[in-house]
């Protein structure tokens, strides 16, 4: 546990056992599994909470396919599980709804090798998609079981059901977190708190402004900007150890009904929301111009995804939405601490799986913070991303 004085920083409170740097879905659920842990926690963010790539539109939470198990994929099914308790009980406690539904995800089969291969992804879901007495299965279907949903024409060899995917609403999410966050006598939030430089040996981040914030811990989870504090610790010679991955996304609204399943096909979300909203996107771009901008490719995007759901075409477009997510150089989430610094932990890099992974990787972070093992798959752990970034 970190150790903890009286001497106050400059925003006028005393030191917290925990800094959490960025209020998008990681540090969120940062701060809510530190104050779970009796630990005093404050939030710094630049902004506002979800003002990054968390704020987005999707919230799909979907699992990796049930092929070639290893750690990575069953930890991932094991938060999916648990996020929907998770979730019901924050419900209860703040009376907000998060939106969420596990309504599974449709695949077309377009070909008869995409049904075969699917046919053995159901019987590795037999065996994998178990958890704590509750089962999951990928089921092949000759026809889609809801009509025009997806379109007739790129199911020719049927669906593939998977009853394991989930969706939630991520700016409700974030809302719920916040609130969850604004209950807890041991967690103070300082929206406009832009960090931007962090002193690991005296324990000291100091923002844009000049003000600095003591701290026991610090857990380092801004997104993108992340990378750029790992770096300012320790520069690595070789590649970043991270990037930023723009994506694009719209928002409907029609006759939809909210009780559909996710569609996914080649790379293309279709998530059906509460009250007749929908979701669709998304790109992922390594190289882009603007990060905060939509552009034709998004256009591409929403005409792939009426072909895939026609009921959008009489659907009213809401919003177009883009942002910039963090992708750790393995492409794993980069979680717990740092291999040269005991006061500095990181949970950032989900790229997009953070939604359906965060809490877990909080949890652990925080049990790590108070003397714990880590528990988590290798690949995800802040050495093992320096290692591969000095490699290449």
């Amino acid at each position: 546990m970190p150790s903890v004085d009286s001497r106050a920083s400059l925003i006028g409170q005393s030191r917290p056992d925990v800094l959490v740097v960025g209020a998008g879905i990681m540090g969120l659920w940062a701060a809510l599994m530190a104050a779970r842990a009796g630990l005093s926690v404050a939030v710094a963010e630049r902004s506002g909470i979800g003002a990054g790539a968390s704020g987005g539109l999707l919230g799909a939470l979907m699992p990796h396919l049930p092929d070639r198990w290893n750690d990575k994929k069953q930890f991932q099914f094991q938060a999916l599980v648990s996020l929907e308790d998770e979730i019901a009980a924050l419900e209860a406690q703040t009376g907000l709804s998060a939106g969420y539904r596990r309504s599974g995800r449709l695949i077309p089969l377009a070909a008869a090798h995409q049904r075969d291969r699917a046919l053995r992804h159901a019987d590795d879901a037999a065996t994998a998609w178990n958890c704590d007495g509750k089962r999951f299965s990928f089921d092949v279907l000759d026809v889609p079981p809801f009509s025009a949903w997806p379109g007739a024409a790129i199911a020719e060899s049927g669906v593939a059901f998977d009853r394991l995917a989930a969706r939630v609403s991520p700016r409700k999410l974030l809302a719920l977190l916040g609130k969850a966050l604004d209950d807890s006598p041991h967690v103070r939030v300082f929206p406009g708190a832009d960090v931007v430089t962090i002193d690991p040996v005296a324990r000291v981040a100091r923002t844009s402004v000049g003000d600095e914030i003591a701290f026991g811990h610090v857990i380092v989870s801004a997104g993108v900007g992340s990378f750029k504090f790992l770096h300012d610790l320790v520069p690595v010679e070789g590649r970043p150890v991270g990037v930023a991955v723009k994506g694009q996304a719209a928002l409907f609204h029609g006759d939809i009904d909210p009780a559909l399943p996710i569609l996914f096909d080649s790379g293309i979300y279709v998530v059906p929301h509460e009250a007749g909203y929908c979701a669709v996107g998304s790109t992922s771009e390594d190289r882009f111009d603007y990060a905060e901008t939509t552009d034709a490719l998004l256009d591409g995007v929403i005409e792939r995804a009426f072909a895939l759901a026609p009921v959008l075409r009489r659907a009213t477009l809401i919003e177009r939405w883009a942002g910039l997510r963090p992708k750790a150089i393995g492409r794993d989430p980069m979680a717990g601490g740092h291999p040269d610094f005991g006061a500095v932990s990181l949970l950032t890099g989900g790229f997009k799986i953070s939604f359906g992974v965060a809490h877990e990787l909080a949890r652990a972070v925080v049990t790590q913070i108070n003397g714990g093992s880590l528990g988590l798959p290798p690949s995800f752990e802040v050495a093992t991303h320096l290692e591969a970034a000095r490699r290449r």
